[in-house]
Parts: C-alpha cells; structure tokens; sequence
C-alpha cells in the first residue's frame, strides 16, 4: 500500500491514467492479454477515488506497419528493423487489432468510462507504432497528453491498465521523463509478457524513478 502523503487521489494535482482497456486486448480478443478483463473491477474502484480520470485508447489504422499482416511474409510477435526519422527501431510485429471504428478498438463494455475528462488516441499514424501515452514510438512524435496534463496543473499520475510491460510502462517512463510523479497500480494491471518483457519493464520502470505499487 501506497503512503496515502504521497497521492491525493482528489487532489486537482491528481490523475488517474486507465491505459488501453479494450476489448481486443481482452479474452477473445485480437491481441489478447491473459486475463486481460479482470483489471476492470480494480480500475473502477479507483476510479471512484479520484477527481481526474484520463483514457487512453489504441486506434490503429487497417494498414498500420505494425500489423504483421502488413509485412510480407512475417508473423506476429517476430520483430522487424523500422525507420523512425533519425533512428532505426526494432518492432514487434502483432496481430491487426484495435483497428479504428471496430468492436475491437471500443473500451471494455464494464469499464465505468462516465466520469473521464479525455480520451488519448494512440496510434493512429500508419506509419508508426505508439505504446506510450504521450509520445508515438520514435520518441519526438507528441500526443499531446503532457501539454493538456500542464494546462490543468496536474503532476502526479497514477497509471492502471494494458499491458504493464508495454503501453503501460512505456506511459509512465515518459511520464517521469517529462518531470511527472508516476505510480504504477500492478494490481490493475495485466502483462502480455513477451520473452521477459514484464519483468525486464518493471526493472526499467524502477530504475526510471516511477513507484511501482500492489494496490493503492
């Protein structure tokens, strides 16, 4: 449990961040997370706690590079080499999912949505792919989530949702980066763990300076 001095969850300098909670990253869906849905009753109750609440949600294009169907002869979860302005990235090639307007890409039907503020969308330039809620993957590319964040004065963020090793932590590494207080609720977390991922990305979300916590 978290020192309750440290966040205020209905402080005005306060948000809670619910990180991709759709229907394709859940059972059944295109990119599934293992028990994906059950980070659904957590992040509601947190939901009732705080006064700011921000979603984010993965709004891909059919013919996004991500795609591995979009990669002649690739299958998903292999990884390609990928051009992002100055920089060559290794990519994980995925299944089509969260594609825009599709039943996949809508938020989980019990996730409580009524009292957000915002809702971020991700990835929608075809070109290249997005974890992070506040850049796209070449790291310069904004998403304007920072500049909304200053706007209202909010500092401390406190991050729950899919997938901890990916999207997740990608949000709360930046978070810190940008000069924010970041706190990662596991317990309302689900991870895809790919090769290590979840523990590699818990150990670089420590080493970054964001607070990783069972539960609030």
């Amino acid at each position: 449990m978290i020192d309750p001095h440290l966040i205020d969850p209905s402080s005005a300098d306060t948000a809670l961040i619910v990180v991709d909670v759709q229907n394709d990253f859940c059972p059944a869906g295109a990119l599934a997370v293992a028990n994906g849905d059950r980070v659904v009753p957590p992040i509601n109750a947190l939901s009732n706690l705080f006064s700011n609440i921000i979603l984010t949600q993965d709004w891909h294009p059919s013919e996004h590079v991500s795609f591995a169907d979009n990669q002649p002869g690739k299958s998903p979860f292999e990884t390609i080499p990928l051009s992002y302005g100055n920089q060559t990235l290794r990519q994980t090639l995925w299944p089509a999912h969260c594609v825009q307007g599709t039943h996949g890409a809508e938020f989980h039907a019990e996730l409580d949505c009524n009292r957000a503020q915002l809702v971020v969308r991700k990835g929608f330039r075809a070109e290249i792919d997005s974890y992070s809620a506040f850049y796209e993957n070449d790291q310069s590319t904004a998403t304007g989530l920072y500049g909304y964040l200053k706007d209202r004065g909010i500092s401390k963020l406190v991050l729950a949702g899919l997938a901890t090793d990916f999207c997740v932590a990608w949000s709360a590494i930046d978070a810190v980066r940008l000069g924010l207080d970041a706190t990662v609720v596991l317990s309302a977390c689900a991870a895809i763990d790919l090769e290590g991922s979840l523990q590699a990305q818990l150990k670089a979300m420590q080493q970054a300076g964001v607070r990783v916590v069972d539960a609030l």
